[in-house]
């Protein structure tokens, strides 16, 4: 199914974490309670949680502050002293930061180019850190033409995925599956689909999200969805500043479709994109009950870092082929644990303000979702597609097709689809 033109102008949690927030509330229904007496129930438990923050703050503090000059106190002269206190946060700290090494020493180290004899010496590629906003060090890679400027003016395309779960490391997915003897069980999934780009003459630049593959922060935590907004802008400041005058596009899957679809509506982020590629974009999230919704604000302050143990590991499936969902959770770099309170709250946050906003989207789009997707709502897109003001928006469902359009067996299709739509737009633009 497909649709698209000029014309003027939709319960699932993403990455097979439907159902797994607070998934002990799911029979909650059954309760004697009413209604109304959850909601004044609830709110007495939230004023609770907030003033025993407020007063834990407060007692973290100092009574006193110590005179200039005078000594410190005998305590803290001892290095033997308050040991949990002096210990236990660096000590966290420490682990994240050498968690984060680890990752980032196997991204380095992922082989993301086929042998020669299958095309290699057509494209070349690189990794480096960029700071981001708050400093926070994001692995980046890149895949670039090696022969002739690329297509249409030497137009590149960013390749933002979602690293929830099934793409934790967003671009650098590798398949180290048995049932893939070709080359492409050398190179990144993501990177296959960049070398389908490189070989139309688009340059490929990818971001591993803060928590995810090589990138800072402790590993499946995202602390707010607007820090990765801040973060894709600056990357695409950066990468434009590089290119200036070149068009470019941006590319977000599952949670990072609705990333770019937010980033997309600040008018500086909007202003340096020709359009945005959504597959499978995470639009209409819902928790497992409205009460899950009601008390995540507050345990995601809590206890953000939290993991919900009785998650899935494997999850939903994601792809009909076996290979891919082999490769998936066999890679030390997809984070394959429980989600995350902070993580979790903060998908349900960012679809929530999406769907209340679907008549404000202005930017050219084209999104592409599986009928049978059973981790976010195929029908969720048709809303966007249906509700959103751009005058320029395609939208193309694939019958059958699960959450991963780009693990599938059809991937080659789904990639020459972009493709295609990318070189029709900068047609329409004046690009030739």
């Amino acid at each position: 199914m497909e649709r698209g033109g000029a014309g003027s102008v939709g319960e699932m949690m993403t990455s097979g974490a439907s159902g797994r927030i607070i998934p002990v509330c799911r029979n909650i229904s059954r309760s004697v309670l009413s209604r109304r007496s959850l909601q004044r129930i609830l709110l007495f438990l939230q004023s609770f949680f907030l003033w025993f923050l407020l007063l834990l703050q407060l007692t973290r503090r100092p009574l006193f502050s110590r005179a200039a000059g005078s000594p410190p106190p005998a305590s803290s002269s001892s290095p033997l002293s308050s040991p949990r206190k002096r210990g236990g946060f660096r000590r966290w700290r420490r682990e994240e930061e050498e968690d984060a090494l680890r990752r980032r020493i196997l991204a380095e180290d992922l082989k993301m180019l086929p042998p020669l004899d299958a095309g290699a010496e057509t494209c070349a590629w690189e990794t480096w850190l960029h700071s981001g906003p708050r400093r926070n060090a994001l692995f980046c890679r890149s895949w670039v033409p090696k022969k002739g400027d690329m297509k249409f003016r030497r137009t590149w395309f960013l390749l933002l995925t979602c690293p929830i779960r099934e793409s934790a490391k967003e671009v650098l997915e590798a398949h180290f599956s048995k049932a893939e003897p070709s080359w492409r069980v050398l190179i990144g999934r993501y990177a296959q689909f960049a070398m389908q780009l490189t070989g139309r003459k688009f340059g490929v630049y990818a971001m591993d999200w803060i928590g995810h593959g090589g990138s800072d922060g402790l590993h499946g935590y995202v602390p707010s969805l607007d820090h990765v907004v801040a973060d894709t802008g600056s990357f695409l400041d950066k990468i434009k500043s590089q290119n200036p005058d070149i068009p470019c596009f941006l590319f977000g899957h599952s949670t990072g479709g609705a990333v770019v679809l937010k980033a997309a509506s600040h008018p500086h982020i909007a202003s340096m994109l020709e359009g945005i590629i959504l597959t499978s974009p995470a639009l209409r999230v819902k928790p497992a009950h409205p009460i899950v919704g009601a008390i995540a604000p507050v345990v995601s302050v809590v206890a953000p870092k939290f993991q919900f143990k009785g998650a899935n590991k494997r999850g939903i499936p994601v792809s009909r082929d076996p290979a891919a969902m082999q490769a998936k959770y066999s890679d030390p770099l997809v984070y394959t644990g429980p989600i995350r309170v902070r993580t979790g709250y903060e998908i349900l946050r960012i679809s929530s303000y999406l769907m209340q906003n679907l008549p404000s989207v202005t930017i050219p789009f084209f999104v592409l979702h599986g009928t049978s997707d059973r981790v976010t709502d195929p029908l969720a897109s048709q809303d966007l597609y249906h509700k959103a003001a751009s005058l320029y928006k395609d939208i193309k469902l694939y019958e059958g097709f699960l959450h991963d359009l780009l693990f599938e067996p059809e991937r080659e299709e789904i990639g020459a689809d972009i493709i295609h739509w990318m070189e029709k737009r900068l047609r329409q633009m004046g690009y030739e």
